[in-house]
């Protein structure tokens, strides 16, 4: 399944530079706002550590990650609902995306023009607060759309309407609606909006390189650090450094520093994390491959992502946990042991999964 997020916020805040570190892929930046106006989009894969070592157990010819879409969407400001700056062009562009990387400027470079006076977490109110009001102006003309035919007596308009005017009080509350309780019937009728806070989202700080160890909240001397979901602490400038490096120098790097994960990892483990996702793998001579799933998904369902044809014809799975069959030394050895199992239909899918997919044509 494809998976695109969308790195936001106030312009100069590193946005560009982060995406051109975290694609390797050139993107026009200049120290002023509105550079980047038309989305950038970067394919990047997923590292994961499980592949290796199946693939080295399995003599596999090729490995295949999974992917994730980064897109690099223009700088933001205030009043952009209005259509300061370049406005409702940019929140066009967030629309479209699965879940928002929320940049906010955590670095002290005076060379680089500051658009907010705001300090870190003032800037993300300014964000957020964009996003709001353009909800609050798609659920607004919705109402107007639909108030007339709910008061004829429209079963399914009046509770269109009860849905609506819930979303619009807490909108007016500077509440995001992704928090906001549904049942499934209101959920699939919420989704029809296309609603900008109704999308999982995280923070990432962009901080200097020496401030990567320091805790954010005693940093910028923040009490409201704590509250912002899923915070992500890194310097943008050093993974674009890190990105012209050869893999085994820069990982060398980041150990120097004392660091334990690159801007990468942190970005892509986060983002699966606020969109609920997991992998499995299959493994044998021609391929390893790894292959995204929402969590809580069945047996049938992973099968599909394969190949529909194996969804329709399921018959059972013979699974395995990777590290399981890495212990074991072959496929073989772990049958031998007992660690290979069969599953049926309700089978939950778990993250790290080794599968083979029975299925009837």
């Amino acid at each position: 399944m494809s998976l695109q997020v969308g790195i936001v916020g106030l312009p100069n805040v590193g946005k560009s530079t982060l995406f051109k570190a975290l694609t390797k892929k050139q993107v026009d930046i200049a120290n002023y706002p509105f550079c980047t106006i038309d989305p950038n989009v970067g394919v990047v894969k997923v590292p994961d550590e499980r592949l290796a070592a199946l693939a080295q157990l399995s003599q596999s010819k090729q490995t295949i990650p999974t992917t994730i879409e980064f897109v690099d969407i223009a700088g933001l400001i205030k009043d952009a609902h209005k259509g300061e700056g370049l406005g409702n062009k940019f929140l066009s562009h967030i629309r479209s995306v699965d879940a928002i990387a929320h940049v906010v400027r955590g670095f002290t470079d005076t060379d680089v023009i500051r658009t907010s006076e705001g300090v870190v977490f003032d800037d993300v109110e300014v964000v957020n607060l964009e996003l709001v009001m353009a909800d609050l102006e798609t659920v607004t003309k919705r109402l107007d759309a639909i108030q007339g035919k709910a008061k004829t007596g429209d079963k399914e308009a009046q509770q269109h309407v009860t849905i609506l005017l819930r979303i619009k009080e807490a909108l007016e509350q500077g509440k995001r609606i992704y928090d906001l309780p549904r049942s499934k019937e209101e959920g699939l009728f919420i989704k029809t909006l296309s609603l900008l806070t109704d999308k999982p989202a995280f923070h990432v700080i962009n901080v200097d390189e020496t401030s990567l160890t320091i805790d954010i909240a005693t940093t910028h001397r923040e009490p409201h650090a704590t509250q912002l979901p899923d915070v992500v602490i890194l310097s943008a400038k050093l993974e674009s450094e890190l990105a012209e490096l050869p893999q085994e120098e820069a990982q060398r790097f980041l150990q120097e520093m004392n660091i334990k994960e690159s801007g990468l990892d942190q970005l892509i483990r986060t983002a699966y994390d606020v969109l609920h996702l997991i992998t499995f793998l299959t493994t044998g001579p021609e391929e390893t491959r790894a292959w995204t799933i929402p969590r809580g998904a069945k047996a049938p369902q992973a099968a599909g992502v394969i190949h529909s044809d194996f969804e329709k014809g399921f018959i059972r799975a013979e699974v395995i946990n990777w590290k399981h069959l890495v212990d074991a030394g072959s496929e073989a050895g772990a049958r031998e042991k007992g660690l290979l199992r069969l599953e049926g239909k309700e089978y939950v899918m778990q993250d790290g999964d080794v599968c083979h997919f029975r299925f009837s044509v």
